[in-house]
């Protein structure tokens, strides 16, 4: 998958009834179905369902089982409430006929109000850093396997430049914070509701790995295995995701085998565009 139009394609549900979508999977090269993919597909199947008028504002899921990658995910909507202002949807992702990812999302129609944001941090930007994977051609030959295996795991839709050293290439224990400037390779002229599909698949990038990052010597020592627990999301202004958006992230705690991480996504001009949480599970293995 290369191009933004093969994701948007992917998205893009195949309707069986009036509450019913049939989804094929993102080819992960680590063998499970992407997290971000599942949100996206989520969102999409939720806005077929609602009112012209109403934009997505937030959304709350949690991974129940894991994924099969060879299976094609069946979606299931259940239009909760249709209010004068709001729209709750609940999506079930199925497969096997087993439910392996439920989402909560809410919609608002327009409407003015208060307006305030914090600040964007002030790092470097992304004309003067090197991509993910020139940081990837460091290990090329310390670890050629691990490269071979980042290489492929490569979204090739989008381009991204990490500020510090990516969390999966450290080698010493850091302090839990990372900074991420993506955007789409190409540009293209689609609808909100797209861009914040395609925001969905991206927000999962990165995001557990900054609750490694205080613990990498331990996990670059013995075999661990992450996954998400649950993600989710609010969508507070407009934005293009064909121009540069920092994924400002930190990880505030962890315990118990889970991390727990927050993100805060800014345009390039300094607002805040989403917000995400997401708990993961980071288990070593025995």
């Amino acid at each position: 998958m290369e191009s933004v139009d093969d994701l948007l394609s992917l998205i893009r549900l195949e309707k069986k009834s009036e509450t019913k979508f049939l989804g094929q999977n993102y080819p992960a090269s680590w063998g499970r179905i992407f997290g971000g993919q599942i949100l996206a597909q989520s969102l999409h199947a939720a806005y077929q369902t609602i009112p012209n008028n109403r934009i997505a504002h937030s959304l709350h899921g949690y991974f129940i089982l894991m994924g099969d990658i060879n299976l094609p995910v069946e979606y299931e909507v259940d239009k909760i409430r249709d209010g004068n202002s709001f729209t709750t949807r609940r999506v079930v992702a199925y497969q096997n006929g087993k439910a392996i990812f439920n989402m909560a999302a809410s919609f608002q129609k327009d409407e003015n109000g208060v307006d305030h944001q914090i600040d964007a941090p002030n790092i470097l930007p992304p004309e003067v850093l090197r991509s993910d994977m020139q940081q990837v051609e460091r290990i090329k030959h310390k670890n050629p396997n691990y490269y071979k295996s980042l290489k492929k795991a490569q979204l090739k839709m989008f381009d991204i430049k990490p500020v510090e050293i990516m969390s999966h290439l450290e080698t010493k224990n850091a302090i839990p914070y990372s900074h991420v400037w993506l955007k789409t390779k190409e540009k293209s002229k689609i609808s909100l509701p797209e861009k914040q599909q395609l925001l969905a698949f991206s927000s999962d990038i990165n995001l557990i790995a900054t609750a490694t990052k205080p613990h990498r010597e331990k996990i670059n020592q013995k075999p661990v295995f992450i996954a998400s627990i649950d993600h989710a999301m609010w969508f507070h202004r407009d934005f293009e995701i064909d121009d540069w958006l920092l994924y400002a992230m930190d990880s505030p705690s962890a315990s118990s085998a889970r991390g727990f991480t927050r993100g805060s996504i800014f345009s390039k001009s300094g607002t805040l565009v989403a917000s995400v949480t997401q708990e993961g599970l980071i288990r070593f293995k025995r």
